[in-house]
């Protein structure tokens, strides 16, 4: 057997040595990570020790349970939107002096309707002795009813969602009724 060089001996073996430290270095870089990896993965996971399929089991049983109550939503709600369109969201309220010699503009029209224009006109006639009231059905913004100018601006006041005229303006006058 053929003796070795001691100084080729000498650079293996500190070759070596550079070798072994490095692995050392990335031994510990390693768990380092894998002890990071871990406490991230036991936050992620809880305190009960899951597995990942069973966590992933327990969040997808979630999000159906989400879809499904999102979906509960959509439905009341298109019930609750159905119900509001056939609930009074149209008002307006028009003031007049219903006779010369009274002043103040103490009667009034008032219309009540819902999305479709359909609902109820109010109307009350301050005189100086009495006052009367009328109610009139309203379908589709017209009434089969006659109405005055004043119940007209009122109709028309609420289906535009504007403000009726002033106390003292001239009504807006139109004569329509209902088509049979």
């Amino acid at each position: 057997m053929a003796e070795l060089d001691p100084q080729l001996l000498s650079v293996v073996a500190i070759a070596s040595a550079a070798v072994a430290l490095l692995a050392l270095l990335a031994t510990l870089l390693v768990a380092l990570r894998l002890r990071r990896v871990r406490r991230e993965l036991h936050r992620a996971l809880g305190e009960d020790g899951a597995s990942v399929v069973d966590v992933l089991g327990r969040h997808n049983a979630q999000l159906e349970a989400v879809d499904h109550d999102i979906g509960e939503l959509g439905r009341r709600t298109d019930e609750l939107r159905s119900l509001l369109r056939r609930t009074v969201s149209k008002v307006a309220l028009v003031r007049y002096d219903a006779f010369e010699d009274m002043g103040g503009a103490l009667s009034f029209s008032a219309a009540l309707l819902d999305e479709q224009g359909d609902g109820v006109v109010i109307s009350a006639i301050n005189g100086r002795t009495e006052t009367r009231a009328y109610a009139k059905p309203i379908a589709g913004g017209t009434s089969e009813t006659n109405l005055s100018g004043e119940e007209y601006s009122a109709i028309d006041a609420a289906m535009a969602g504007r403000r009726p005229p002033a106390p003292g303006a001239p009504p807006a006058g139109r004569r329509r009724r209902r088509a049979s």
